[in-house]
């Protein structure tokens, strides 16, 4: 399925969760395969099929909010293979700061949030951004330039507690 990678990363950080973002990836196909007649041929499928996957969250949004709810992080995401260089106190370290930009990323507005994921995550042109939210380039920009400020405020204004206490 084309594209399948990169539109479940998107479905996953628009609606911040694995089954919902499964459902909106498979109503995304299931919505591209009903209007494929509708697709101009030597245009940006990539734009195309993205562009249906953010009108399906917006259209559905209010339904999914209703049956969020907030996941507990697992410690298992696998095993993980010692590194040399890494001890125990910078696996601890990589993996809250992870956390903490996924949380700030989280907590930026939609439309702020999506416009960073498709540019920083999936590479995408202004131009492509552009059709895909159906917004001038400029518009792209100037929200690409404020999603950007915010995280870097936030994650600027996170005071630093020391891991361990002597």
């Amino acid at each position: 399925m084309p594209l399948f990678d990169s539109l479940y990363n998107f479905a996953r950080w628009l609606v911040q969760g694995p089954n919902d973002a499964e459902d909106l990836v498979q109503e995304t196909y299931l919505k591209g395969l009903r209007s494929f007649a509708s697709f101009q041929p030597g245009t940006n499928f990539r734009a195309w099929i993205f562009q249906i996957l953010r009108n399906t969250f917006l259209n559905s949004r209010s339904k999914l909010e209703r049956r969020m709810t907030v996941a507990m992080d697992s410690e298992g995401d696998g095993t993980e293979l010692a590194v040399d260089t890494e001890t125990p106190e910078t696996i601890l370290m990589h993996r809250s700061n992870s956390q903490l930009v996924q949380r700030v990323i989280d907590d930026l507005p939609v439309h702020h949030r999506e416009t960073l994921l498709l540019c920083e995550v999936e590479e995408m042109s202004y131009q492509e951004i552009a059709e895909i939210l159906s917004i001038p380039i400029g518009t792209v920009m100037s929200r690409l330039a404020r999603a950007r400020k915010a995280v870097r405020e936030s994650l600027l204004s996170v005071p630093r507690a020391p891991l361990f206490e002597d």
